[in-house]
């Protein structure tokens, strides 16, 4: 299906069905993600799994995820975003609802890892579906919209989980979003278009080998690794950590969870519309947020009560604005033929982050039993991350 049809007027109208359609996806795939820190302990009580070795469960996933990005990219790039997004969102909702019947920890870390595998395509499908139907001068406002998803999973997983774990057990919340996910990739094929290029600056190289010698793609996916070892490694452990450590219930700990989800949610396209109205520049606001996300970590690490949690997470969660900044960097920067590959890629790159950071919080806590400890190795990515944006030079984006 192509946008060739479409009248220009309908198709500044379509474009919408396009944003809204992309953000239901990756919005499910981040639900499916979060839902693991809320259940992680009732999980790990009910398959005999050590506090320790919770981490292998998102490390399995993030490793599938990895490879989803790097490969599902380049199919969205060559048969198009429309059919990989469907297709693999509707797997991933049927891998949820079979870890949702998982009997044991191996069964388990695959069912997580197949989730992983098909989840991580939407993203890359997604940025290259905005891509096509927002003009560069439209896209920052565009991206900061979809990449709420990724937050509002956060507030969804953590408002919802906790209750339902309560009254109806860990597996009914697998269950649940699982097929609420199908449902979503349903909608997704019946109605998305796979659009044309749009205009704008034209980039250098429109081949997968130029993807690789682009320094500041490389840049941006390495400064993404430690920005997201913050994020997922905040997301995956702060609710067990402040159950443990800050003897809140779990109930409290995902309300301060989605406290700092629903301020990115509020945040995220606010920062995309200011950046499109100043010609699209991102590197320096994407370094003040990083350098906010590395004083909030330590902040929230000194805390040791519901109130200072509550207070401290919607100042992580505005720090979250560095995403969808990214995001529109990197459509920026490579061709227009490769987005879906560039956008891959670079998550690739960024998700390791997300599937290093689990395994070894879980060992930081284990060994030095110190919240502190653990939320500032949380900050040692984002500093990273940081220092590397530095290098990327953003005049070859705008000009």
């Amino acid at each position: 299906m192509s946008s060739l049809a479409l009248a220009p007027s309908v198709r500044i109208s379509y474009r919408w069905v396009v944003l809204t359609l992309s953000w239901a996806a990756l919005t499910m795939t981040s639900v499916d993600r979060s839902a693991w820190g809320p259940a992680s302990g009732a999980v790990g009580k009910h398959l005999g799994v050590s506090l320790a070795g919770l981490g292998i469960f998102a490390t399995g996933y993030y490793v599938g995820y990895v490879l989803s990005n790097a490969f599902g990219g380049v199919l969205a790039d060559w048969v198009g975003a429309r059919l990989v997004l469907s297709c693999s969102l509707f797997l991933a909702g049927g891998f949820m609802i079979l870890f949702g019947h998982a009997t044991s920890a191996a069964l388990g870390i695959t069912f997580q890892a197949c989730i992983g595998v098909f989840a991580g395509c939407d993203y890359s499908a997604g940025v290259k579906l905005i891509s096509q139907w927002f003009s560069p001068t439209k896209r920052g406002f565009a991206m900061g919209v979809f990449m709420t998803a990724t937050s509002l999973g956060i507030v969804l997983a953590n408002a919802i989980v906790p209750g339902l774990i309560a009254t109806s057990g860990w597996r009914a919340s697998y269950q649940l979003f699982g097929l609420a996910t199908m449902v979503v990739a349903v909608l997704c094929f019946m109605f998305l278009r796979n659009g044309t290029e749009t205009d704008g600056p034209k980039r250098e190289g429109s081949k997968l080998g130029s993807l690789l010698r682009n320094r500041d793609l490389l840049l941006l996916g390495l400064a993404g690794f430690g920005a997201l070892w913050g994020t997922y490694g905040f997301v995956i452990w702060s609710n067990m950590l402040m159950v443990k450590a800050g003897h809140v219930s779990p109930v409290q700990a995902g309300g301060v969870v989605a406290s700092v989800g629903l301020s990115a949610v509020i945040a995220k396209p606010l920062v995309g519309m200011l950046t499109d109205r100043f010609g699209g520049r991102s590197k320096v606001p994407t370094m003040i947020a990083l350098g906010a996300f590395v004083a909030a970590l330590l902040l929230f690490g000194t805390e040791h009560s519901l109130g200072a949690f509550l207070l401290t997470a919607p100042l992580l969660g505005l720090t979250g604005v560095y995403a969808p900044l990214m995001v529109t960097m990197v459509a920026n920067l490579s061709s227009a033929r490769l987005v879906g590959s560039a956008a891959g890629a670079t998550n690739a790159v960024w998700q390791l982050g997300s599937a290093a950071v689990p395994v070894v919080i879980g060992t930081v806590y284990a060994t030095t039993h110190s919240f502190f400890a653990a939320f500032a190795t949380l900050a040692v990515g984002p500093l990273l991350g940081l220092l590397l944006m530095l290098g990327v030079r953003e005049e070859r984006a705008l000009r």
